[in-house]
């Protein structure tokens, strides 16, 4: 089949389906571009990349060598690292104390998790329209089907209503086939994000282990006289 002939079988089918099949094709676009985004957007993040190097950072901030810890993550920007890199910040912070320090490091994560999620709303969304569209435009070929057969009357042809019928099913087939694969993906990219809140939360409690440095503060001279 050539290219002419592909683009008029499809633009048939699209307009045997009616107004809602054409919703439904701009979906199709929107989350295939959307899914292929955010594939990009997570691998940029680092989302499946190795946590070795978080690891061996937070072993050596455990063994107190924090220049070391620091060292090994120096350069990276996946979001593991650049939250540990917040949280070792936050940790040393003498201008906070440990609930701001945990506060600061609980802003940052939520931070991080946010744009780990972004773009997965308009999926949910897809997901969830796409199928009421399809069943949108079944119930308007329906009513247009029944309409021809009602304008017949007696020499109404079956075959003729059988062609409304099947045209009309078209969109919702077409929406179920838009909705799934969204639905697949969101499910999957939450997941991603839910397992970086899981490592976050890990992550943190163990830095959080460590004590933080005491501030030795200056004596006063009056003090320091007595």
């Amino acid at each position: 089949m050539d290219d002419s002939a592909l683009f008029a079988s499809l633009f048939d089918f699209l307009a045997k389906g009616g107004p809602s099949i054409w919703a439904i094709a701009a979906l199709s676009v929107i989350t295939l571009a959307l899914i292929f985004w955010k594939l990009w957007d997570l691998a940029y993040l680092g989302a499946w990349r190795s946590t070795s190097a978080g690891e061996e950072a937070i072993a050596l901030w455990a063994r107190g060598d924090v220049a070391g810890a620091e060292a090994r993550l120096a350069g990276r920007k996946g979001l593991r690292s650049r939250f540990i890199r917040a949280a070792f910040e936050a940790h040393g912070n003498s201008a906070y104390d440990d609930t701001g320090a945990e506060a600061e490091t609980t802003r940052i994560a939520k931070g991080f998790l946010a744009r780990a999620r972004s773009g997965l709303r308009p999926l949910e969304l897809i997901a969830t329209i796409a199928p009421l569209l399809g069943l949108l435009g079944t119930v308007l070929g329906m009513i247009s089907a029944f309409q021809t057969l009602q304008e017949a009357g007696a020499k109404a042809d079956p075959a003729l209503l059988a062609g409304g019928i099947w045209e009309a099913l078209l969109t919702t087939a077409a929406g179920m086939a838009v909705a799934i694969p969204a639905s697949i993906a969101f499910t999957g990219f939450e997941a991603v994000a839910d397992r970086l809140r899981h490592e976050f939360e890990d992550m943190a409690t163990r830095i959080y282990l460590r004590p933080r440095d005491v501030v030795q503060q200056p004596v006063p001279m009056a003090q320091a006289a007595e």
